[in-house]
């Protein structure tokens, strides 16, 4: 039998883009249930978080607009504040209903078609079915060096990861009742659902240049991931960085025993540049060490605290009559 249908979109500050969002998803629905793939229309839906601009509004509009249409059930939920893309899209997750999720960004980047296929290999028996891209060449030069060394790290520390996947998947229930026995603070969506390991395949797809708006990822935030799915999938950044204490040690022995030999045989030279350069040597190994520390030290520290991922403030459902 076809599967139920959910689409988890998380939106931030999506109001030039998200009319056309919309209505995409709907005729992606209408086609989906005229191809047998889906039982029933798609249930949409859309995470606001925490936007200063419509995009809130626009979303009650669809809502309401959507219980007088057969294309599609809109859900709209408005979180308290910005809490970031990857608990926005979680909350989304959290709330979903059918037998097969399918999360996507709102930027319309991802290929809408590879939703079939995902279904498609969903009903062969995968559990999680990973949309991931064909080629980065509509990316630039930087944003490709940087994402290739950003797994060849990722995998040198042994983090399991797709490569060139972001957050276009299809769960199934099973896999998102797995994905919600994990209460974590410290949000790392890409690293966490791999690690399910649930029977999974994947979809290439060729991804788009954004329909409108701005993109919500700027250098600072894929800088906050990547330390994120570093962090929270591995420690061995705190082996190495004992290793490095270690080899340094070493090398200090051995500056001392010929600083001692060189005293002894009477071939010392007085100067400063030997020390300054051990000493800027040694506390800058020491800061980064720290600085290695304070981050896992950070994140049990959060860990502990056990906040809420998210907090909603409103609810709208196309198929109600009222907000909740």
């Amino acid at each position: 039998m076809p599967p139920t249908l959910d689409l988890v979109v998380p939106c931030f500050n999506e109001e030039a883009c998200l009319g056309r969002l919309v209505d995409r998803l709907g005729a992606l629905s209408e086609k989906l249930l005229r191809e047998g793939r889906i039982a029933g229309h798609a249930r949409v839906v859309l995470v606001d978080d925490g936007s200063s601009d419509a995009t809130w509004e626009m979303i009650e509009t669809a809502a309401q607009t959507a219980r007088f249409q057969d294309g599609i059930e809109i859900k709209g939920i408005k979180l308290s504040r910005n809490h970031g893309h990857q608990r926005a899209l979680l909350a989304g997750l959290m709330s979903a209903e059918a037998e097969a999720i399918v999360s996507l960004d709102a930027d319309l980047q991802d290929d809408l078609c590879a939703v079939s296929r995902m279904i498609d290999a969903y009903r062969g028996g995968a559990e999680i079915v990973f949309g991931v891209r064909a080629s980065r060449a509509s990316d630039t030069s930087f944003k490709r060096i940087t994402a290739r060394a950003y797994y060849r790290i990722l995998n040198g520390i042994g983090v399991d990861v797709v490569a060139d996947h972001a957050d276009f998947r299809l769960m199934s229930r099973k896999a998102l009742a797995a994905l919600r026995a994990h209460p974590e603070v410290n949000l790392f969506l890409r690293g966490l659902v791999r690690s399910l390991g649930f029977s999974s395949a994947t979809v290439t797809y060729d991804r788009a240049k954004r329909v409108a708006g701005t993109t919500k990822y700027p250098l600072a935030a894929m800088v906050s991931l990547a330390i994120e799915g570093i962090t929270s999938f591995s420690t061995r950044p705190l082996r190495y960085v004992t290793w490095i204490g270690f080899m340094i040690a070493l090398f200090s022995l051995g500056y001392i025993l010929w600083a001692v030999l060189a005293r002894l045989l009477g071939i010392t030279v007085s100067g400063w540049a030997s020390i300054v350069g051990s000493i800027y040597l040694l506390g800058g190994v020491q800061l980064f060490a720290l600085g290695v520390f304070g981050e896992y030290l950070g994140r049990i520290y959060l860990e502990t605290k056990r906040r809420p991922q998210f907090l909603i403030d409103h609810e709208v459902r196309s198929d109600e009559d009222k907000e909740t």
